[in-house]
């Protein structure tokens, strides 16, 4: 979808980076290696965005450091298209709706680091239908296009794992984690 509007490859990958996760910083080498481009199509985006004000750029020695502007005036309607884009909301509203006693969800791995990898790691805690969660993922999947990873835990098994997680970079889709 969002492709369809923004014929840049690269300013698509850019914005899911950097609006997915807005805490998300970077460099130009980084990103051009993360996606696996030349560093010269990477600044040009990113001077383009820059310019707009879309992104913030910091200067760090002879470097730039990249990260989404929470202040600009679109920045939610731009998170909201790209989570949409993504499936996110979607896959959010249908796993509240029908899973019972959930607690808390939210997304570790790639998606979290703002890398659209077309796999979505999502950790549901609580008292949760397992099998319930494993069908409504595989409607989704077919929805968004995108693979889902399940992983569900009770608060006890949550609680023993919880450094492992708050370590990493995560996104919050519903409720609040413990911290």
């Amino acid at each position: 979808m969002l492709a369809s509007l923004i014929t840049s490859k690269t300013r698509v990958k850019l914005l899911i980076k950097f609006f997915l996760n807005p805490e998300n910083k970077s460099y130009l080498r980084q990103i051009a290696n993360e996606f696996d481009e030349s560093t010269n199509s990477v600044r040009l985006e990113l001077n383009r965005l820059a310019e707009a004000n879309i992104l913030n750029v910091k200067s760090d020695g002879r470097t730039k450091l990249y990260q989404a502007n929470n202040k600009h005036p679109l920045f939610g309607g731009i998170r909201e298209i790209v989570s949409k884009t993504i499936g996110l909301d979607r896959l959010v509203e249908d796993l509240v709706s029908r899973l019972g006693d959930l607690e808390f969800a939210f997304i570790s791995g790639d998606y979290a680091k703002g890398m659209d990898s077309g796999l979505i790691d999502l950790v549901l805690v609580g008292n949760v239908d397992k099998d319930q969660a494993e069908k409504l993922a595989l409607k989704i999947e077919k929805i968004i296009k995108r693979k889902i990873r399940l992983l569900i835990l009770d608060s006890e098994e949550f609680a023993s794992l919880q450094n492992r997680f708050l370590s990493e970079n995560i996104l919050p889709v519903w409720g609040e984690i413990p911290q």
